[in-house]
């Protein structure tokens, strides 16, 4: 049996699902449907052996924003990875893919790699790997083979990939015929009609010695910065932190682009199975279990009168109530609510364009943040003072750090914390609290089994979060 080692992409920003999928915390590590978030999905998806196939412990490449979450998230599914490459800044799939591909061949230029974006739908675990076990003869033969998706509707949202022949079996490999771009609906009609094309999934099936040769061909003034990010490569808590400079050199290119769009070595399976990028809100409606009149809702959301809509909450304390929608879309988080008709889901994006130029926050950033150690979230704030709920994993430990602008005051509220202040160490039960003056050394962190929570008031002239003089961290920040 064939071992194959999956590639899991995980640096997306994902902004077409905002306000549920932001920068700091997006699309890939969220519940969006099914059990887990998307990256646990995939993850959980190819790992293990079975229906022909053996996958090896994954490659993730992320950005370091997202390494902690990464890990912790394959850690909750059992699953060891067997590396996380740190992308210094996102550069598309190319670089990505390329650095994965040479960070194998170094051990194996033969292995096996199957590239899988860490955001998509996949439900039937059994269908694609068994889809995969019959495109493996392909692969070993020196083909680079992209997984194509039956379509079942005039998508205008994806790629396409045209066959050479519209007759060939699910799972075989049939020769790429072009690419095509995203078309409007009456071609995307036409080419469902003719049976001879597919939607273009960005997965892929190869051996590191064919994708590098490929690279070497159509892309190579790729090959000299990605190898020297990873000469530069250095380890880190478990991580392999690419090399800044190099990588700094690359463009923002995706792989079809840079690769598979010029290589002549190309082949085509066909997946029949249910697939979806949730590339938008209309996406996830489509993905959703539906009530007899079409409505999709999760969380504390109701619909009265309404007809394929998709209403979400994502706080316990915030009911949703739609009255009357019609193939509408209403997304309620704590600190934003987005409401629109479902065939305008993609200029969700813009609308997270003009956040950004007003500075909102809530463009990219939670109410709540996630930390290596846990996560905080404001509760309220003024002009000279801010209440947070902390949480902190069991565990976990906050750097030893001072606040040049700032005091806090500690309420723990539950588990046990333990806290360094100056030279003296104590321990914090429930219901105890304790005054962290300006400048003083500090430390927090969680001994036990259970997570500490805690309430922490913030009082001064400056309460940013970078205001944060470190002396000692455990997660080398």
């Amino acid at each position: 049996m064939q071992t194959i080692t999956p590639i899991l992409l995980c640096g997306g920003s994902g902004t077409r699902l905002w306000p549920l999928s932001r920068q700091g915390y997006p699309k890939q590590f969220v519940p969006l449907a099914g059990t887990g978030s998307l990256f646990q999905q995939s993850a959980e998806r190819l790992s293990g052996r079975g229906r022909g196939v053996c996958f090896a412990p994954p490659v993730v490449v992320t950005g370091a924003d997202f390494r902690f979450v990464a890990t912790e998230q394959l850690a909750e599914i059992g699953i060891e990875p067997g590396a996380v490459l740190l992308e210094p800044e996102g550069r598309n799939t190319a670089p990505a893919v390329l650095a994965a591909a040479l960070h194998l061949a170094a051990r194996d230029p033969e292995a096996l790699m199957l590239i899988a974006p860490a955001d998509h739908l996949l439900p039937d675990r059994n269908a694609f790997r068994a889809t995969v076990a019959r495109a493996l003869p392909a692969a070993l033969a020196g083909q680079i083979l992209l997984f194509g998706i039956k379509p079942d509707r005039p998508e205008t949202g994806y790629g396409y990939l045209e066959l050479s022949s519209p007759t060939s079996p699910a799972g075989s490999a049939t020769p790429l015929s072009r690419f095509v771009e995203k078309p409007d609906v009456a071609e995307a009609a036409r080419m469902l009609a003719s049976g001879r094309f597919l939607w273009n999934s960005g997965l892929f099936l190869f051996r590191a010695c064919d994708i590098l040769a490929a690279f070497l061909t159509c892309a190579p003034e790729l090959l000299a910065p990605v190898r020297a990010a990873l000469a530069g490569a250095r380890a880190d808590l478990g991580f392999l932190r690419l090399d800044p400079e190099p990588w700094a050199c690359l463009p923002d290119i995706s792989i079809d682009y840079a690769v598979m769009e010029k290589a002549d070595n190309l082949a085509v399976v066909r997946y029949c199975g249910k697939w979806s990028d949730l590339g938008g809100w209309d996406a996830v409606w489509r993905a959703a279990l539906h009530d007899p009149e079409g409505n999709a809702t999760s969380g504390p959301a109701i619909g009265i009168d309404c007809t394929g809509s998709l209403l979400r909450s994502e706080s316990e304390g915030l009911e949703l109530v739609g009255i009357g929608l019609r193939d509408m879309i209403a997304i309620a988080m704590p600190d934003a609510v987005l409401v629109a008709p479902k065939d305008r889901a993609q200029e969700v994006k813009q609308a997270v364009l003009n956040l950004r130029q007003r500075q909102a926050p809530q463009a990219d950033r939670f109410a709540k943040e996630h930390r290596p150690w846990g996560s905080f979230e404001c509760l309220s704030r003024g002009e000279r003072f801010q209440v947070k709920r902390i949480h902190v994993r069991p565990g976990g430990a906050l750097s030893l750090q001072s606040h040049a602008h700032r005091a806090e005051h500690w309420v723990v509220v539950e588990g046990r914390a333990q806290v360094t202040l100056g030279g003296d160490t104590r321990i914090l039960e429930p219901n105890e609290s304790i005054y962290v003056p300006q400048g003083a050394r500090h430390r927090l962190e969680n001994p036990g089994a259970d997570p500490v929570i805690l309430i922490e008031v913030q009082t001064g002239d400056y309460l940013g979060e970078d205001d944060i003089i470190r002396y000692d961290d455990v997660y080398a920040r």
